[in-house]
C-alpha cells in the first residue's frame, strides 16, 4: 500500500525522531512510505489566531501538495481533526470544493491508520514498565479516536496501561491558548499529569505531540519520575 506521510511543522522541527518512528511502524506494516519534502502546515495556526484569508493560502498549498489517491498519515490527531473540520468552512462554495472531501477521505491519524485501514495492532513493539493514555481534544472529539491507540499499546510486550481519572479532560495547551490564557493552562497541565502520576506510570502516551510538549514541560518542571512519549515513539520501540 502506498501511503504519503504528512509531517505537522513542529514535528518537523522538534520531535523530527517520532516522525521517523511512525515511518519505521508504517513500512513494517508493508507500506511503501513516500514524502513531499515541499509540505509545509496545514494552516491551524493562522486560522486558530483569526487569519482566515491566510490561513486558505496554507490550506490551499496543503491541498495541492497531497493530490493524487494515496492514503496520507499524519502523527497529529490535531492537524488531521483541522482538515477534516474546517477545510469545509475554508472552502464552502469554492472551487476546491471536491479536492477537499477527497483528501478528507484520505487523510487518517497514525493510529487510526494502523487500525482501521491495514487492521494492524501488534507490530512487535516492546517496553517494559507501566503506562497511562492521554486522550487529546483533536484525537477523542475532532478524530472520534478512542480505542485505536489502546488497542496498539494493549499489544505491546512487557507494557501495562492504567487508566487515569479525567481521563477525557483537556490537557490545557490548545495552542495559543497555553500563551494568552497561561495561568489556566498550567493548572490542567497540572490537573492532568498528577493524575498521570497518580497511577504509578512510568509513561504518559498520547497521539499528539503538542499535548506532550505541554506535559512534559510541567513534569519538567516538578521533576517527576514520568516520562511523555509520542505513540509511534512505543510502537517503534524493542525491534
Amino acid at each position: 500500500m502506498n501511503v504519503q506521510i504528512f509531517i505537522p511543522c513542529f514535528v518537523d522541527q522538534l520531535f523530527p525522531e517520532t516522525a521517523f518512528n511512525m515511518v519505521k511502524v508504517l513500512e513494517k506494516a508493508g507500506c511503501t512510505v513516500s514524502y513531499n519534502s515541499s509540505q509545509t502546515c496545514c494552516g491551524q495556526p493562522a486560522f486558530n489566531a483569526g487569519f482566515w484569508d491566510e490561513a486558505k493560502s496554507v490550506c490551499t498549498k496543503f491541498l495541492k501538495d497531497f493530490q493524487g489517491i494515496d492514503y496520507i498519515v499524519a502523527p497529529s490527531a490535531s492537524c488531521v481533526g483541522f482538515v477534516r473540520n474546517y477545510y469545509t468552512k475554508l472552502f464552502e462554495n469554492s472551487s476546491l470544493h471536491h479536492e477537499v472531501a477527497d483528501v478528507s477521505k484520505r487523510l487518517f491519524e497514525f493510529s487510526e491508520f494502523l487500525v482501521q485501514v491495514l487492521k494492524v495492532e501488534d507490530v512487535g513493539a516492546v517496553l517494559n514498565g507501566r503506562a497511562t493514555y492521554h486522550d487529546s481534544c483533536a484525537g477523542l472529539r475532532e478524530c472520534k479516536i478512542k480505542a485505536e491507540p489502546r488497542r496498539l499499546l494493549n499489544r505491546v510486550q512487557g507494557l501495562e496501561i492504567a487508566e487515569m481519572n479525567d481521563v477525557e479532560t483537556c490537557c490545557g495547551f490548545g495552542g495559543t491558548f497555553a500563551v494568552k490564557f497561561e495561568p489556566i493552562s498550567i493548572g490542567m497541565a497540572e490537573q492532568k499529569v498528577e493524575n498521570a502520576v497518580a497511577t504509578d506510570a512510568q509513561y504518559l502516551i498520547s497521539t499528539d505531540l503538542s499535548c506532550l510538549m505541554h506535559l512534559q514541560g510541567y513534569i519538567k518542571h516538578k521533576g517527576y519520575p514520568i516520562q511523555a512519549l509520542h505513540l509511534a515513539d512505543v510502537l517503534a520501540n524493542g525491534w
